[in-house]
């Protein structure tokens, strides 16, 4: 994914202050989206999946760290940037504790703020490419027969080709064919990368290798 792609949203209840950052960040080349309250930002916030957030640390109802906190309850890993008042560093320390990648007291540099950004769209990036990876492996798990998935959970479990067989009734030279198969659906080219592939997905859910056997 080109990080060009990440849409960086700035939430602060001054509009001075979201004019001003938006138009340094627009003439930087980012993209920019702008939200009065943290209210208005959390309302968009489970249909974003290609962002990066800079928010104020005080703002009114909803503060910087209430905010970064309900992120993270509703499992949003959205890299933030928290831009905080001089005296703050307490709260701000709070704010990485629950996800901020970073803080940044005011008055801070044209130079500063960019910089961390950067970094923040970097990361952004990095998370849509590996769950974009991960979907493609979740296309692949899909695409494989109940007693593929069944192989499958037992070659990921570390069993042996004879007690897969024997789990499920079949000879160990049928199960060598259905790993060989799923090997090919699963475009593993080696047993170490078919095992990295699902360590990353829920198993448990009912298109993943447990829900199939």
């Amino acid at each position: 994914m080109n990080s060009a792609n990440v849409v960086v949203h700035i939430v602060d209840d001054e509009e001075s202050v979201r004019s001003s950052l938006a138009f340094l960040l627009d003439v930087s080349g980012f993209a920019v989206r702008t939200h009065a309250t943290a209210q208005s930002f959390l309302d968009v916030a489970g249909g974003i999946h290609n962002g990066c957030l800079v928010t104020d640390l005080r703002m009114p109802d909803i503060d910087g760290v209430e905010l970064l906190r309900r992120l993270r309850a509703s499992g949003h890993t959205m890299p933030s940037i928290v831009v905080t008042g001089h005296g703050d560093v307490q709260m701000a320390v709070e704010a990485m504790k629950n996800g901020a990648i970073d803080f940044i007291e005011k008055p801070f540099s044209n130079e500063t703020i960019i910089e961390s950004i950067r970094r923040a769209v970097d990361l952004a990036t990095s998370q849509v490419d590996a769950e974009q990876v991960r979907e493609r492996v979740r296309d692949r798990l899909n695409s494989l027969s109940e007693r593929e998935r069944q192989v499958l959970k037992g070659v990921v479990d570390g069993l042996p080709n004879k007690l897969i067989a024997a789990e499920l009734g079949i000879s160990p030279r049928t199960v060598e064919v259905y790993r060989a198969a799923l090997m090919g659906k699963m475009q593993a080219r080696s047993l170490a990368e078919l095992v990295r592939m699902v360590m990353d997905i829920d198993l448990s859910a009912p298109n993943g290798v447990q829900g199939a056997a």
